[in-house]
């Protein structure tokens, strides 16, 4: 039995969670929270006191922040929420494919090509408009429960 070797599948990450725990009655505007599986930021909070032997309950309107739909949720405010782990990472960009792909420069050195160019009009247009005339451009990518979209850009000037 101790002969023979085991095999062990690697993950890509360290196993770590896409979210934690946080109370509901903790959780702010401009915060984020899991609402029907959508990482969300908070736009609006109310809290409302219940009954006799009730729970206070928080409800919540937040907008996701990947596709921008608004989304609503009732919880009591001593249960906990999941909340997402949301990171922003700057990327300098080096290319646009034809396919509407981006070529990415990381801090290392290595290239980031799995990124599509954002979804959002006056983003895209502006990407587009810049790298065109040849500027240096740094977009933000943010990333949460294994998503990752490009939300902003930074003009670094000209090349």
């Amino acid at each position: 039995m101790s002969d023979e070797e085991h095999q062990f599948e690697s993950k890509a990450d360290a196993g770590a969670s896409k979210t934690y725990p946080q109370q509901a009655g903790t959780i702010r505007k401009n915060g984020y929270i899991v609402i029907k599986g959508r990482p969300c930021k908070v736009v609006e909070v109310s809290t409302s006191k219940t009954g006799k032997h009730g729970h206070a309950k928080c409800h919540f309107v937040a907008i996701d922040i990947f596709n921008g739909k608004k989304l609503e949720d009732i919880v009591p405010s001593s249960h906990n929420c999941d909340v997402p782990h949301v990171n922003r990472t700057d990327y300098q960009l080096i290319d646009i494919s034809e396919d509407g792909f981006v070529s990415l420069l990381t801090e290392n050195g290595n290239t980031k090509d799995d990124l599509r160019l954002p979804t959002d009009d006056n983003l895209l247009t502006q990407i587009k408009d810049g790298f065109g005339d040849g500027k240096d451009l740094v977009v933000s990518v943010m990333s949460a429960m294994g998503e990752e979209q490009i939300c902003g850009l930074k003009d670094i000037g000209p090349k």
